[in-house]
């Protein structure tokens, strides 16, 4: 067989070494090239404060229908009558969460008997004692999760949420 005169025979030794240097190389670029056309970093959302109602309106286990950021996202308040992770009030049990299901939009329904906010369209579920974390279905997030504070008055007010909300590419208003 007839080997080719152009063709070097270069070691693993050689050939790692020689990726070793184009590598630090390509780095070296990267970090020095301009980056006139770069996009700015997205800016954080500031969400309105919104007053969504008082706890004297609550009772244990009775949804109240809400609406933030803003009208075209429903919502829901409950005193779920047990202290849990981010839950306000005296009590550290009152939480708020967007009743539209992440996976397809469905509308979600709370079930007392295991404190959960349920979707009639793929069957998942969010367990309101931890978070609206999901403990079924198809969705890829947990449910949004209103950031509550109560005021002097009582007045229950919404400062943010912590997911993406459905149907929204960013949580911008």
């Amino acid at each position: 067989m007839k080997r080719c005169d152009l063709m070097v025979e270069v070691g693993r030794r050689r050939f790692l070494g020689g990726l070793g240097v184009a590598a630090a190389g390509a780095a070296a670029a990267a970090t020095t090239a301009p980056q006139a056309d770069a996009a700015p970093a997205p800016a954080l959302v500031e969400y309105p404060s919104r007053r969504l109602a008082n706890l004297s309106q609550l009772k244990v286990d009775e949804p109240l229908a809400v609406a933030y950021p803003d009208k075209d996202a429903p919502g829901v308040l409950i005193k779920l009558g047990t202290r849990v992770p981010g839950g306000v009030g005296p009590d550290g049990d009152v939480v708020g969460y967007s009743t539209v299901c992440p996976h397809k939009g469905f509308p979600l329904a709370y079930v007392k008997e295991d404190k959960t906010l349920s979707c009639p369209g793929h069957y998942a579920r969010y367990d309101c004692e931890k978070g609206g974390q999901q403990i079924w279905g198809h969705a890829t997030q947990n449910l949004a999760q209103y950031a509550l504070r109560v005021d002097g008055k009582g007045d229950i007010h919404a400062d943010g949420v912590d997911e993406l909300l459905y149907g929204r590419l960013s949580n911008v208003l």
